[in-house]
């Protein structure tokens, strides 16, 4: 654990539900991140949702308070390695989720998420809140 964590779309979801133990867990980093993949999925679901306008807003204070890693050269380099090695193993996991661990392993950052199949992805640090 290095104190330095990246957000999956899941943990802010629990953020905004304000969820307790989400809320203590973030009280105790020293540093988090957002991947733009993950605000790009939070803006999907808004504009999904019934209540579009006061959602878009939440996300757009919620992503102008916090630093949001975007995707270049270097973390398109990390994907391909990834998408790789769960082709090699049959193992596949959903696309966005390929990207946001690319940055996680980008940045050297432990990704904060409740999804298991982050699992399979070789040389990324979890934690599980």
């Amino acid at each position: 654990m290095n104190g330095k964590y990246l957000l999956d779309t899941n943990i802010v979801i629990a953020l905004f539900a304000q969820e307790t133990s989400v809320q203590q867990q973030l009280a105790n980093t020293t540093e988090t991140f957002i991947p733009s993949v993950v605000i790009g999925e939070l803006y999907y679901s808004a504009y999904k949702s019934a209540r579009v306008a006061a959602n878009v807003s939440r996300i757009d204070q919620f992503a102008a308070g916090n630093t949001v890693l975007e995707c270049d050269t270097a973390t398109a380099k990390e994907y391909g390695q990834i998408k790789n090695g769960l082709r090699a193993k049959g193992k596949p996991i959903p696309e966005n989720d390929i990207w946001i661990a690319a940055i996680a392993i980008q940045y050297q950052l432990t990704l904060v998420t409740r999804d298991g199949h982050f699992g399979e992805v070789d040389r990324l640090a979890i934690e599980t809140w």
